[in-house]
């Protein structure tokens, strides 16, 4: 498949997982596939063959300076494996919070725009949830 028929796949499964962690976070699915990083396993898997093609095509990648890391993302193979490692790493950011909510209990309604924020924006959600966390924790003591 080409990258370009790839890259909805990413995004196709990872949003009903960025639902159910919203929706339903205790839900015995949700906890499965967020135990068992089940979504977060099939993106790497992909990522781990774009970023193969990539090397094997182009050679060595280069993160040594903007210009090198600019000159990446002009390639189909680097961009896709880009998109996949984004969509991964901030699915299992959420996934974090998620388990970590467990124990500080913020209430749902609070943690839906953490959640959100994380799949759209990534650092921004963590972010978010970093202060409510803090706040929270701060007001126990």
């Amino acid at each position: 498949m080409t990258p370009a028929e790839v890259f909805p796949i990413g995004g196709l499964s990872a949003m009903p997982m960025w639902a159910l962690m919203i929706l339903l976070p205790k839900w015995k699915v949700t906890r499965f596939l967020i135990d068992y990083k089940v979504v977060p396993i099939i993106i790497a898997i992909i990522y781990a063959v774009y970023i193969y093609l990539s090397i094997s095509a182009d050679g060595m990648m280069d993160f040594g300076n903007f210009a090198s890391v600019k000159e990446l993302f002009t390639k189909d193979n680097a961009i896709l494996a880009g998109w996949m490692h984004y969509i991964c790493f901030d699915l299992l950011i959420g996934m974090w919070m998620v388990n970590q909510n467990r124990d500080i209990k913020i209430h749902q309604l609070l943690m839906a725009p953490c959640l959100f924020f994380t799949f759209m924006f990534g650092p921004i959600g963590f972010l978010l949830f970093v202060i409510i966390m803090s706040i929270k924790k701060s007001n126990k003591s």
